[in-house]
């Protein structure tokens, strides 16, 4: 555990979830994969549909429309739209189908665990602290079993802009009436967690299980962890009740 920074009372917890909960870059590579066969065979009109060009159509979508990159699922329904309606699915049936294939989307990217010790942390911290959780992804918090772990979970989208915009701490810290600098924000990535969250008042812990460098850091975070149970030490809380 390393400080960079006085770490000031606090009245709330906020966790990232992906990649800061729990492992999500496996858990996205088989749901594409199986998603990229759902449309395959689901769709006969998508049935010579290829990752490459999935990834070109999206990335088309997104430059063509960036406020798409504050919401993943609207950003995918509409290019899944889109690529329909390019392979001959008339716009009406296309916009059905696409809702349908989001909706496969969610299900395949939340067909997994979390893991115990991160469930054990959560419940613990949650007798000390409100506990919430500020993400820019689209699991599905209910499928996981994370719903009733957090106060509340906010996503990136419905007109609140993606991390490390303050739009989601902002609307956090009106939620539990406190100010965002009351806030301790936990998570792994050094530009939409921990910039985000120093940068609009907020302390970051910098979650860094992989030892990375600190070279991508636009903000120092108030404290480095490599393990997610350090912060029972930083909190000056008992691991065992």
């Amino acid at each position: 555990m390393k400080y960079y920074r006085p770490l000031k009372p606090i009245k709330a917890i906020s966790f990232d979830l992906d990649d800061t909960l729990y492992d999500n870059h496996p858990v996205i590579k088989r749901a594409e994969q199986s998603f990229m066969t759902y449309l395959n065979t689901r769709f006969p009109a998508l049935a010579e549909l290829t990752s490459k060009q999935w990834l070109l159509y999206k990335n088309l979508e997104l430059k063509n429309y960036p406020e798409l990159k504050s919401d993943v699922s609207r950003a995918r329904q509409q290019t899944l739209t889109r690529i329909m309606t390019i392979y001959g699915i008339p716009e009406y049936k296309a916009i059905e189908y696409g809702k349908q294939a989001l909706a496969e989307f969610l299900r395949l990217r939340s067909d997994f665990k979390v893991p115990e010790s991160s469930m054990l942390l959560l419940k613990k911290l949650r007798e000390h602290y409100p506990i919430i959780a500020i993400t820019n992804g689209n699991v599905d918090e209910f499928q996981i079993q994370l719903d009733d772990k957090f106060e509340f979970v906010l996503k990136a989208g419905d007109g609140l802009k993606a991390k490390p915009a303050g739009d989601l701490f902002i609307e956090a810290a009106r939620r539990l009436n406190i100010e965002v600098s009351d806030i301790l924000h936990v998570g792994d990535h050094l530009i939409t967690d921990v910039y985000g969250a120093q940068n609009n008042g907020a302390q970051a812990v910098w979650f860094n299980p992989d030892k990375k460098a600190l070279t991508a850091a636009s903000l120092l975070p108030a404290v480095e962890i490599n393990h997610l149970e350090n912060l029972y030490k930083l909190l000056q809380l008992p691991t065992t009740e």
